[in-house]
């Protein structure tokens, strides 16, 4: 089979779930809902931290940026997704599919750091209560969000030059139902071993070092927490950092099984549902999981939308 790079592509066919049709118009229903909700949950939560006093803390800046971040991340896929479960042409441009593998990547990366340094505010705010103003500075906090939006998307870029610099063979259909870097490697007409050998190595940097931030941050924060005599005060810690440990739970669980596991070890039908998790579900289920019974954001959303009854 003639070898070619990936800039002699015109596009590529996301074959997705096409060889379900019956599927695809449950996905479609289904999506759509899940999408609209992920716009709503996430919008709520960056327009309270933005209109809200109170909710100006570290823990609500990092929160939004999350927000926003989980808005973009949908917004790169779902739509194009949605188009390709309506109609029969699934093609993606080739630019198309490098812009959307360099933001999502890019996106998923910042996430990786995002939780680990929303980790380390909780331990702060937890374990040096008394210092926390002055550790949680807020040109901190910007410097921390800067630093991990802009490494993140740096590396990115570098992943995204080079998967599309590996010559590609002839046919260029990629089995997903968006551009990844795995379905991509499947179209290699080379030797990949080299470059998935950087990919794990790469992944398991911005996988497990922000993994190793967190066990650290919750390891301080357990033992800070049994020190505390007050089991209101004890249900109150364990309910915020429970939230996030839940969305660590969530986000790093399907990325692992997606990029750490050999691909000869599940089927690509398992990927792309996996894929599905962690693109839709989890930035879907992020701002209710962080709302719910957190009592300052619903006072927030007493204060914000029902101003008037308040007033009277």
């Amino acid at each position: 089979m003639e070898q070619t790079n990936g800039s002699s592509f015109t596009g590529f066919i996301l074959l997705g779930f096409s060889d379900r049709p019956q599927l695809e118009r449950v996905l479609f229903v289904v999506l759509l809902t899940f999408y609209l909700l992920t716009l709503l949950g996430n919008t709520t939560i960056i327009a309270l931290s933005r209109l809200d006093p109170h909710l100006h803390t570290p823990m609500y800046y990092f929160l939004s940026n999350l927000s926003f971040l989980d808005l973009c991340y949908t917004t790169s896929i779902v739509p194009q997704l949605l188009i390709n479960l309506r109609k029969a042409d699934k093609s993606i441009s080739f630019g198309g599919c490098v812009a959307q593998l360099f933001i999502s990547l890019g996106l998923g990366c910042t996430e990786c750091i995002l939780l680990g340094v929303m980790a380390f505010d909780r331990y702060a705010a937890v374990c040096r209560p008394l210092h926390y103003t002055v550790i949680m500075h807020p040109r901190l906090c910007a410097l921390m969000a800067s630093v991990s939006w802009s490494f993140s998307f740096m590396y990115s870029a570098l992943q995204t030059v080079l998967i599309f610099l590996i010559p590609l063979c002839g046919r260029n259909e990629i089995d997903h139902f968006i551009c990844e870097i795995p379905p991509l490697l499947k179209l290699a007409c080379v030797d990949t071993t080299v470059y998935e050998s950087e990919i794990l190595f790469f992944s398991m940097i911005f996988l497990f070092i922000p993994v190793a931030l967190i066990t650290f941050s919750y390891v301080w924060i357990v033992r800070a927490v049994l020190r505390i005599k007050s089991a209101a005060g004890q249900r109150k810690v364990f309910r915020t950092c429970g939230s996030h440990l839940t969305v660590v739970s969530l986000f790093y669980g399907t990325a692992i099984y997606a990029y750490l596991q050999p691909s000869k070890n599940h089927s690509q039908d398992q990927g792309k549902f996996i894929s599905l998790f962690y693109t839709i579900v989890t930035p879907m289920a992020n701002p209710f999981i962080y709302t719910l019974r957190n009592k300052e954001v619903a006072g927030a959303m007493r204060k914000v939308f029902c101003w008037g009854d308040d007033s009277r």
